[in-house]
């Protein structure tokens, strides 16, 4: 009776196939690479903060809605630090004329501020003059230049806003009108502004000018991205070398991983050029990403293909061996991967988004790439492997025997650390202040720290509180309950300025009694408060007016906050109790809430977490459903959960412990581990239930199996995946780093629950299976 011929697996299949067809696969391969990097060329840097939000973000048709009634409000803000510590001096006033002057001429410039040009008005017998504050300084004489700066700090719009009380530092704001179309237009006023700026310390010797505002904000995230490729990317790809080339000690190997990484890297930028991505700080991180993942899936191949060679096998059947064993895993993992990233479409944030799509695609890259262009590369380059004394004792296999040997103590103690950790998770605060997004190293971040410790705050909220009426501002209760929320704003600790009309109508009604400081209080008439504002508006030069404070029929105004450095949570809470007291304390007609870009992120890390929910289950339910099918068994599809949630929520923990903060890239790093840690635990089962099926191993025997034949590539690979990340947790950009240090983390713990957790509880679920079956079998060799 002849035997039955076992039909070849599509891995074997595979690689007889890219074997005879070598030549053809890789020119192939490098065509299709080149065809997709040429899209390259077509990627943009974003320099807008407004990216990081969805259009249908409320925080942001909120503030978008406040700049449609008002205007722009993006700005530069010059920080003019005397060396002498006195700005009220003729050079330093001078100077300061001078920036103001030319801070006109910077691109996109809408509007200059600074205490030279202020609009001061005053009386002059019955007439009202508005003008500079401060004119050709150097003309003035000492006592007229401390009467300006009396004049200054008595301006509740000047005070703490652009000179301290100290008068040791002062500001220049630039308010930009920044085309929406542009994604140079910011960038060429930043440049203007920084030559201007160089420019004027250069002409006075012991001044020193800092730049900070949301303008600077918006530039700092362009150049987080063009920074962190231009130095991440090179030491990624130096780490990535001499790890690879330490564990591999192969220098064929190395090679193949190295075009490996490169044409997967080439072919998603090139995608996300022709997808009309336009990168941030966190989509640029894609590249380093992608190097550390397309590392992956080659050095499985890389090593089944040596230990085949080590047991004598010719190379090219090492080759088709190893495509054998690794197909399945490599495919499993490369799309249970491509899926967790996928998931990141869910993310409120759209750099997020883009960061799991380009991320995708590249995994999906290096899969087609180790399956094909890898192989049939190894085919036809030279390849020496030392022979090994196969009866020694490796590191895995003492590994496994103390795993078996004690996994009763590994199986409860891992169960309790993995408890205590997560026990520590609901002591992570949510919180983004984007001026902490970026570390000293980046120039914006130590301007912006100094501002804030020196002169104002960068963190606004604004509210548009309306009349109920055409003109209807001008009417003395409106005036009087928007001064009584002024003042409740004003009695905040947060609060560091507050800039409302009631101030400037205070002043002209002052200015309209012959500057007797007893009227320095609001119109008691309607009448009078319009014939006020009115000649006030006529004697504004172009640029100054108050557009940015009264909207058009003159039904509402602006009232902006400046607050404190603080965090998100405590922001929040301000916004929420300004909002109660408004409704509580001001007429149903005059409710107004708060908006603004501080508030715009203040609330992003909740918002992202909240719609993560949804694409980090529906990947699990994913990844669940496709192990459980190519695994062919329900039981050993559900365990991988375990192995594949619980490194996550340990990692938390352990970031609960060390830094208790989190912000919105945290908000992905669950769904983006998912589908990276799933890779060691699919390679673990696959082998483990190979040797089960295809050897009849008892559970021991095949945690035995699975350590020897996999456990050395998973400890390579978690060492490239955290070097990997490690990497990027060097980024200047705080969400970069934080998401590569809690992904690095994630993943060691992931190895350590793998080695630790899951072959102790395999061999605790599976010994009365196994039991049944040894006596099943002893029953019927019985009978």
């Amino acid at each position: 009776m002849s035997k039955a011929v076992k039909k070849p697996s599509f891995g074997q299949s595979l690689g007889e196939w890219v074997v005879r067809w070598r030549w053809l696969v890789m020119l192939a391969c490098l065509a299709v690479t080149v065809g997709v990097a040429t899209g390259g060329q077509r990627l943009t840097f974003a320099n807008n903060y407004r990216v990081f939000f969805s259009k249908e973000n409320p925080e942001l048709k909120a503030f978008e809605a406040m700049q449609r009634i008002y205007t722009k409000n993006d700005n530069i803000l010059f920080v003019v630090v005397p060396g002498s510590g006195k700005v009220f001096e003729p050079k330093i006033l001078d100077a300061i004329e001078k920036l103001t002057k030319a801070s006109w001429k910077i691109p996109f410039s809408r509007r200059v501020d600074s205490i030279t040009n202020y609009q001061y008005s005053r009386a002059v017998g019955d007439d009202l003059i508005v003008a500079d504050l401060i004119k050709k300084a150097l003309s003035l004489t000492a006592a007229e230049i401390q009467s300006r700066r009396r004049d200054a700090l008595s301006e509740p719009a000047i005070k703490d806003r652009l000179l301290r009380t100290k008068s040791d530092v002062t500001g220049v704001s630039v308010t930009l009108q920044l085309p929406d179309d542009s994604p140079i237009a910011l960038t060429q006023a930043v440049a203007a502004a920084r030559k201007l700026a160089r420019r004027i310390e250069a002409e006075t010797p012991g001044l020193t000018i800092r730049m900070t505002g949301t303008g600077m904000l918006g530039n700092a995230f362009a150049e987080s991205s063009i920074t962190d490729g231009t130095t991440l990317i090179p030491l990624m790809f130096v780490v990535l070398l001499l790890v690879i080339g330490i564990l591999l000690r192969s220098i064929t190997g190395v090679f193949g991983v190295v075009m490996i990484i490169g044409m997967s890297v080439a072919t998603a930028m090139g995608a996300a050029g022709y997808m009309g991505i336009a990168l941030t700080p966190p989509s640029a991180a894609a590249p380093t990403i992608i190097m550390t993942l397309a590392v992956a899936d080659s050095i499985h191949f890389l090593v089944t293909m040596f230990h085949e060679m080590r047991h004598g096998s010719a190379k090219r059947a090492a080759v088709i061996e190893s495509l054998r064993i690794n197909f399945q895993p490599i495919v499993l993992t490369s799309v249970t991967t491509a899926i967790g990233f996928l998931s990141m479409n869910s993310s409120d944030a759209p750099p997020f988004r883009d960061l799991g799509n380009i991320t995708a695609v590249g995994i999906i890259a290096a899969l087609f790439f180790s399956l094909l262009f890898l192989p049939a590369l190894m085919t036809v380059l030279p390849v020496r492997v030392r022979q090994r004394d196969e009866t020694k004792l490796t590191v895995m296999d003492r590994l496994a025997n103390l795993v078996i040997a004690r996994r009763r103590t590994m199986l409860y103690g891992m169960s309790a650390l993995i408890l205590v950790l997560f026990a520590f998770i609901p002591r992570i605060e949510l919180n983004d202040q984007f001026v902490n997004y970026f570390d000293s190293r980046v120039q914006f971040r130590v301007d912006t720290d100094f501002s804030m410790a020196n002169l104002t705050g960068i963190y606004q909220i604004e509210f548009s509180v309306p009349a109920g009426s055409s003109a209807g501002i001008n009417e003395p209760k409106y005036l009087r309950n928007l001064e009584k929320f002024t003042n409740w704003l004003r009695s905040q600790p947060e609060v560091v300025h507050t800039t409302t009309l009631t101030d400037t109508m205070r002043r002209l009604n002052r200015n309209m009694h012959g500057d007797d400081k007893a009227w320095y209080k609001l119109p008691a008439e309607r009448k009078l408060a319009a014939q006020y504002l009115l000649l006030f508006e006529m004697s504004l030069p172009f640029g100054l007016d108050l557009n940015d404070q009264i909207n058009v029929d003159k039904s509402a105004t602006r009232v902006v906050v400046t607050l404190k450095d603080m965090s998100a949570g405590a922001m929040r809470a301000f916004e929420v109790r300004s909002n109660t007291w408004t409704v509580e304390n001001l007429p149903p007609e005059m409710k107004s809430k708060a908006s603004g870009a501080s508030l715009m992120f203040s609330h992003i890390s909740q918002r992202n977490i909240n719609s993560m929910l949804g694409g980090t289950l529906i990947a699990l339910v994913l990844i669940s459903g496709i192990l459980i099918v190519a695994f062919r068994n329900v039981q050993i599809g559900l365990i991988s959960l375990i192995p594949n949630l619980v490194p996550a929520g340990m990692g938390f923990g352990v970031w609960a412990i060390v830094v208790g903060q989190v912000g919105m890239s945290v908000a992905v790093v669950v769904a983006m581990t998912l589908g990276i840690v799933v890779d060691d635990t699919i390679h673990f089962l696959s082998k483990y239930l190979r040797a089960r099926r295809e050897r009849g191993a008892s559970p021991e025997e095949a945690i035995r199996y699975a350590f020897a034949t996999v456990g050395k590539a998973l400890a390579v690979m978690t060492l490239v995946l955290v070097a990997g990340f490690l990497v990027l947790a060097g980024s200047s950009f705080a969400l970069n780093a934080n998401m590569g240090l809690l992904t690095a983390i994630t993943i060691a713990i992931a190895l350590m629950v793998d080695f630790l957790f899951l072959p102790p509880l395999l061999m605790k679920l599976e010994e009365k299976k196994h039991a049944a079956s040894i006596a099943a079998s002893a029953e019927a060799t019985g009978s």
